[in-house]
């Protein structure tokens, strides 16, 4: 392999010739050979648009020239397109404020601006802490990109991916709203509802998360840049956090705004773990909602089968023609995944020791993890299992017409406790509910046709 040399303020040290990075990033490589989680490639691209963003608004404030500011555009851009990738190899597990991170951008963005520059004939070079870096500290860049990064991830990956389920479930609740089946509370037999209230139920879960996430991800749009180290702004011109704020919001289409207080955005990330929070929530929904579908279409001709899904691949290495619920298992892997991270989120978000949490390369992973892995599921999900649901409309009247529970219906005209001696008879001596009312002398057969109906038992 063919290396070339770079300095920092530690030395020389040999970096392959193939690579943009510089002498930093090639010393985390070496130093922190931990797992194999790497910085998240959105939050990478992130990183470059707070980058470029400050490199515009430093030629309006005098402090860098309209030259480099270009050449840092350029690379910038071409970062967020992805053609560089490959160029940002550090893990999860290296300092805790990520300042090896920001390092591998910075003197990725230089080595390509120069490049650049020289294309062009210029005379000027970047230097990638003297002008990548410019008004800057990794205690307030890193925070602002994982901001940037967490809301594009929500509000572009997970809601359209939310929007999409929301859509499959109102459909299906309509499609099924006249479909009368029995309900179960505790497990065991409850009075009736359609199948399609049933399922605006799920509708009502994700749209309700929806709401949460969104409402709780706004207040990750405050950026901690111009905080520089400590939060007090040292070396930042005045107005600077105002005006970088502004093109990052440009750049985006999100409306950001620069924090009230910077001290609290380098120490603190509550705002993060509350919206993960959030995530965990839609998490615990789509549990509830992946294992009705699973119970439901049990079976097929031992488990209550009131619904079918779609047979998408042989579920057993052994045992022929048998399929699985695969995508309700997905689902409820992601769930316990996510449900993890919060644990992991939470703990890390408190320990924001004095004016630096140095916990945030983990909050991240973990926070864009679950929103990777929610918003594939849910399409996933969506696609492969609940656009394909069908009722099987003889188990829904079979498990209907045998529930005892329909017996709630007769409690205005006899009272719970005679109800509830109809319904034990009934099920001691294995009758029909109708056989067990009869037998009790309590009503005659046609005060029980005319008060147990369970269309009638059903508000819409």
């Amino acid at each position: 392999m063919e290396y070339r040399i770079e300095h920092d303020s530690m030395g020389e040290i040999k970096v392959p010739a193939d690579k943009k990075w510089g002498a930093q990033t090639q010393r985390s490589t070496q130093n922190f050979r931990i797992g194999s989680d790497h910085m998240p490639i959105d939050f990478i691209h992130g990183y470059a648009i707070l980058k470029k963003s400050v490199a515009k608004v430093c030629v309006e404030l005098g402090t860098l020239s309209s030259v480099k500011a270009e050449a840092i555009a350029h690379a910038a851009d071409e970062i967020v397109e992805g053609k560089w990738d490959d160029q940002f190899p550090l893990v999860i597990y290296q300092t805790g404020s990520g300042t090896q991170t920001n390092m591998n951008v910075n003197e990725v963005i230089a080595h390509i601006g120069n490049e650049y520059l020289e294309a062009k004939g210029s005379e000027e070079r970047l230097h990638p802490n003297d002008d990548v870096n410019k008004s800057q500290s990794s205690n307030d860049s890193f925070p602002t990109a994982m901001h940037i990064a967490t809301s594009i991830a929500v509000e572009r990956n997970l809601v359209p991916a939310l929007e999409q389920i929301k859509a499959t479930l109102k459909a299906k609740s309509e499609e099924f709203m006249n479909l009368i089946k029995i309900g179960r509370t505790h497990l065991q037999d409850a009075t009736p509802l359609t199948l399609g209230q049933e399922i605006s139920g799920w509708l009502y879960m994700i749209e309700a998360s929806e709401k949460m996430i969104k409402e709780a991800a706004l207040n990750m749009r405050e950026l901690a840049i111009g905080g520089t180290a400590v939060g007090t702004g040292l070396n930042t011109p005045d107005g600077f956090d105002e005006k970088v704020v502004a093109e990052i919001s440009k750049e985006t289409g999100l409306d950001f705004v620069p924090s009230p207080n910077k001290f609290h955005a380098l120490t603190s990330h509550d705002q993060i773990t509350t919206t993960h929070g959030a995530l965990k929530a839609l998490a615990a929904d789509l549990m509830k909602i992946a294992n009705d579908v699973r119970w439901l279409a049990s079976g097929p001709r031992s488990g209550f089968g009131e619904i079918s899904i779609p047979e998408n691949e042989p579920g057993s290495s052994i045992m022929p023609g048998k399929v699985n619920p695969t995508q309700c298992e997905a689902v409820t892997m992601v769930a316990v995944q996510v449900m993890g991270n919060d644990t992991t989120i939470g703990f890390a978000a408190s320990q924001g020791n004095f004016e630096l949490n140095v916990f945030k390369p983990v909050i991240l992973h973990n926070f864009m993890q679950s929103v990777e892995l929610l918003a594939d599921v849910v399409r996933s999900f969506d696609e492969h299992c609940l656009a394909g649901i069908t009722a099987n409309e003889d188990k829904l009247e079979h498990f209907l017409n045998n529930s005892l529970m329909l017996v709630t219906a007769l409690n205005p005209y006899i009272g719970y406790e005679n109800a509830a001696k109809i319904a034990k008879l009934a099920h001691k001596e294995g009758l029909t509910l109708k056989e067990g009312a009869l037998k009790s002398g309590l009503l005659t057969e046609e005060q029980f046709d005319e008060w147990v109906v369970p269309s009638k038992m059903i508000k819409f």
